[in-house]
Protein backbone atom coordinates (compact mmCIF):
# COMPACT_ATOMS: atom_id res chain seq x y z
CA UNK A 1 0.00 0.00 0.00
CA UNK A 2 1.34 3.42 -0.99
CA UNK A 3 1.39 6.09 1.70
CA UNK A 4 2.24 9.00 -0.61
CA UNK A 5 2.15 9.94 -4.26
CA UNK A 6 5.16 9.00 -6.32
CA UNK A 7 5.68 10.07 -9.90
CA UNK A 8 5.53 7.49 -12.62
CA UNK A 9 9.05 6.22 -13.12
CA UNK A 10 10.27 7.09 -9.61
CA UNK A 11 13.51 8.95 -9.21
CA UNK A 12 14.19 9.45 -12.92
CA UNK A 13 10.67 10.32 -14.10
CA UNK A 14 11.83 13.58 -15.74
CA UNK A 15 15.18 12.62 -17.27
CA UNK A 16 15.53 15.71 -19.47
CA UNK A 17 14.94 18.01 -16.51
CA UNK A 18 17.35 15.97 -14.38
CA UNK A 19 20.06 16.21 -17.04
CA UNK A 20 19.45 19.93 -17.56
CA UNK A 21 19.70 20.62 -13.82
CA UNK A 22 22.90 18.60 -13.55
CA UNK A 23 24.40 20.35 -16.58
CA UNK A 24 23.39 23.77 -15.26
CA UNK A 25 25.08 22.98 -11.94
CA UNK A 26 28.30 21.96 -13.67
CA UNK A 27 28.23 25.06 -15.87
CA UNK A 28 27.64 27.34 -12.91
CA UNK A 29 30.45 25.69 -10.98
CA UNK A 30 32.71 25.68 -14.07
CA UNK A 31 34.08 22.39 -12.87
CA UNK A 32 33.97 18.66 -13.47
CA UNK A 33 35.61 17.80 -10.17
CA UNK A 34 34.28 14.64 -8.52
CA UNK A 35 32.51 16.64 -5.79
CA UNK A 36 30.76 18.81 -8.40
CA UNK A 37 29.77 15.75 -10.44
CA UNK A 38 28.30 14.21 -7.28
CA UNK A 39 26.37 17.38 -6.46
CA UNK A 40 25.13 17.61 -10.05
CA UNK A 41 23.79 14.05 -9.80
CA UNK A 42 22.18 14.71 -6.41
CA UNK A 43 20.51 17.93 -7.58
CA UNK A 44 19.45 16.39 -10.91
CA UNK A 45 17.70 13.56 -9.09
CA UNK A 46 16.45 15.32 -5.95
CA UNK A 47 14.91 18.51 -7.35
CA UNK A 48 12.53 16.81 -9.83
CA UNK A 49 11.67 14.26 -7.12
CA UNK A 50 10.85 17.01 -4.61
CA UNK A 51 8.81 18.94 -7.19
CA UNK A 52 7.02 15.96 -8.78
CA UNK A 53 3.57 17.16 -7.68
CA UNK A 54 4.10 20.47 -9.49
CA UNK A 55 5.67 18.99 -12.62
CA UNK A 56 2.85 16.66 -13.58
CA UNK A 57 3.27 13.62 -15.76
CA UNK A 58 6.49 13.47 -17.75
CA UNK A 59 6.20 14.43 -21.39
CA UNK A 60 8.20 12.53 -23.97
CA UNK A 61 8.83 14.44 -27.20
CA UNK A 62 8.11 12.27 -30.25
CA UNK A 63 10.13 13.95 -33.00
CA UNK A 64 13.64 14.94 -31.97
CA UNK A 65 14.55 16.33 -35.41
CA UNK A 66 11.46 18.59 -35.36
CA UNK A 67 12.56 19.85 -31.92
CA UNK A 68 16.03 20.66 -33.27
CA UNK A 69 14.53 22.50 -36.27
CA UNK A 70 12.11 24.40 -34.02
CA UNK A 71 14.98 25.43 -31.75
CA UNK A 72 16.83 26.84 -34.76
CA UNK A 73 13.73 28.70 -35.98
CA UNK A 74 13.10 30.19 -32.54
CA UNK A 75 16.72 31.27 -32.08
CA UNK A 76 16.74 32.85 -35.54
CA UNK A 77 13.45 34.65 -34.87
CA UNK A 78 14.74 35.97 -31.54
CA UNK A 79 17.84 37.44 -33.20
CA UNK A 80 15.89 38.99 -36.09
CA UNK A 81 13.21 40.32 -33.73
CA UNK A 82 15.85 41.95 -31.52
CA UNK A 83 17.09 43.97 -34.49
CA UNK A 84 13.54 44.80 -35.56
CA UNK A 85 12.54 46.02 -32.10
CA UNK A 86 15.79 47.98 -31.74
CA UNK A 87 15.09 49.70 -35.06
CA UNK A 88 11.54 50.57 -33.99
CA UNK A 89 12.65 51.89 -30.61
CA UNK A 90 15.69 53.83 -31.83
CA UNK A 91 14.22 55.30 -35.03
CA UNK A 92 12.59 58.63 -34.13
CA UNK A 93 10.30 58.50 -37.17
CA UNK A 94 9.11 54.92 -36.68
CA UNK A 95 5.39 54.54 -36.31
CA UNK A 96 4.72 51.07 -34.89
CA UNK A 97 1.20 49.67 -35.16
CA UNK A 98 0.57 47.70 -31.95
CA UNK A 99 -2.17 45.09 -32.17
CA UNK A 100 -3.90 42.32 -30.27
CA UNK A 101 -3.56 39.08 -32.19
CA UNK A 102 -5.85 36.18 -31.28
CA UNK A 103 -4.16 32.92 -32.27
CA UNK A 104 -6.61 30.02 -32.50
CA UNK A 105 -5.03 26.83 -31.16
CA UNK A 106 -5.08 23.59 -33.11
CA UNK A 107 -3.31 21.72 -30.31
CA UNK A 108 -4.72 20.69 -26.95
CA UNK A 109 -1.49 19.21 -25.58
CA UNK A 110 -0.60 21.16 -22.40
CA UNK A 111 3.16 21.08 -23.02
CA UNK A 112 2.75 22.27 -26.61
CA UNK A 113 0.47 25.12 -25.52
CA UNK A 114 2.82 26.13 -22.73
CA UNK A 115 5.87 26.10 -25.01
CA UNK A 116 3.95 27.97 -27.72
CA UNK A 117 3.09 30.76 -25.26
CA UNK A 118 6.68 30.78 -23.97
CA UNK A 119 8.15 31.03 -27.47
CA UNK A 120 5.85 33.93 -28.30
CA UNK A 121 6.83 35.77 -25.11
CA UNK A 122 10.58 35.21 -25.55
CA UNK A 123 10.49 36.59 -29.08
CA UNK A 124 11.01 40.36 -28.77
CA UNK A 125 8.06 42.45 -29.91
CA UNK A 126 5.40 39.93 -28.88
CA UNK A 127 3.92 38.88 -25.56
CA UNK A 128 1.41 36.10 -24.98
CA UNK A 129 -1.01 37.72 -22.57
CA UNK A 130 -3.76 35.15 -22.12
CA UNK A 131 -4.01 31.45 -22.81
CA UNK A 132 -7.78 30.98 -23.03
CA UNK A 133 -8.38 27.24 -22.82
CA UNK A 134 -12.17 27.62 -23.03
CA UNK A 135 -11.94 29.48 -26.35
CA UNK A 136 -8.88 27.53 -27.51
CA UNK A 137 -6.71 30.55 -28.26
CA UNK A 138 -3.76 32.58 -27.13
CA UNK A 139 -4.12 36.34 -27.10
CA UNK A 140 -0.85 37.94 -28.20
CA UNK A 141 0.16 41.58 -28.05
CA UNK A 142 2.40 42.54 -30.96
CA UNK A 143 4.50 45.71 -30.89
CA UNK A 144 4.15 46.26 -34.63
CA UNK A 145 1.54 44.42 -36.69
CA UNK A 146 -0.22 45.61 -39.81
CA UNK A 147 -2.01 42.31 -40.60
CA UNK A 148 -3.44 40.47 -37.59
CA UNK A 149 -4.54 37.38 -39.55
CA UNK A 150 -1.16 37.00 -41.25
CA UNK A 151 0.68 37.40 -37.92
CA UNK A 152 -1.48 34.71 -36.30
CA UNK A 153 -0.94 32.34 -39.24
CA UNK A 154 2.82 32.95 -39.18
CA UNK A 155 2.99 32.06 -35.46
CA UNK A 156 0.95 28.91 -36.09
CA UNK A 157 3.14 27.79 -38.99
CA UNK A 158 6.51 28.61 -37.40
CA UNK A 159 5.81 27.42 -33.84
CA UNK A 160 2.54 25.56 -33.28
CA UNK A 161 2.82 23.11 -36.20
CA UNK A 162 6.30 21.90 -35.15
CA UNK A 163 5.13 21.67 -31.52
CA UNK A 164 2.23 19.49 -32.62
CA UNK A 165 4.66 17.27 -34.51
CA UNK A 166 6.84 17.01 -31.41
CA UNK A 167 4.14 16.34 -28.80
CA UNK A 168 1.09 14.84 -30.50
CA UNK A 169 0.68 11.34 -31.95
Amino acid sequence: MKTHDTPAGGWFAHPVLSLMLAAAWLLLRESAAPADLLWAAILGLAIPRLLHRFLGAPTRPRALWAAVRLTGVVLWDIVVSNFTVARIVLDPVSNPQPAWVPVKLDTTHPSAISLFATIITTTPGTVSCVVDEARGEILVHALDCDDVAAAAEQMKQRYERPLMEIFEP
